[in-house]
């Protein structure tokens, strides 16, 4: 890695989930060192709202053991398009995935500007802010 990662605050990025472990590079961090395609920046809680929005649209992360609760790195497009759906109502805000703005890497500002990420930011003090589990029994 030529240069360490950062989050949108210009931070250090922060170590995201290693239960299940996710990131483009498997080791827990929402990086993608200009490597990854789908940049796998966001930092994001998923819904079961969302794990059904994402299978409608041709990506089952049931099928790799996700449930709502879990942590995953997603594709900064992926989480747009979950926003967007909100916005039009096609899905409810639980339909977009809640962020981890200290783990999303810079990156994801490219798409997604930082006002909007903070609608959906999760506390630090929050244990569990999708209301359906913690995630940690998901197979990865």
């Amino acid at each position: 890695m030529a240069s360490s990662p950062l989050n949108v605050f210009k931070q250090p990025l922060r170590l995201f989930s290693q239960q299940p472990i996710t990131g483009f590079f498997r080791d827990g961090y929402c990086r993608t060192a200009g490597l990854d395609p789908g940049n796998h920046a966001v930092a994001g809680i998923v819904t079961d709202e969302f794990l059904d929005f994402s299978a409608s649209r041709g990506n089952d992360l049931r099928s790799i053991g996700l449930k709502g609760g879990c942590k995953w790195c997603l594709c900064t497009a992926r989480w747009l398009e979950a926003y967007q759906a909100y916005r039009s109502g096609k899905v409810t805000n639980l339909g977009v995935p809640r962020v981890d703005l200290d783990a999303t890497e810079d990156s994801a500002l490219d798409m997604v500007d930082m006002e909007t990420f903070r609608q959906f930011a999760v506390r630090h003090d929050q244990s569990n802010t999708s209301g359906s589990g913690n995630g940690s029994g998901a197979a990865a």
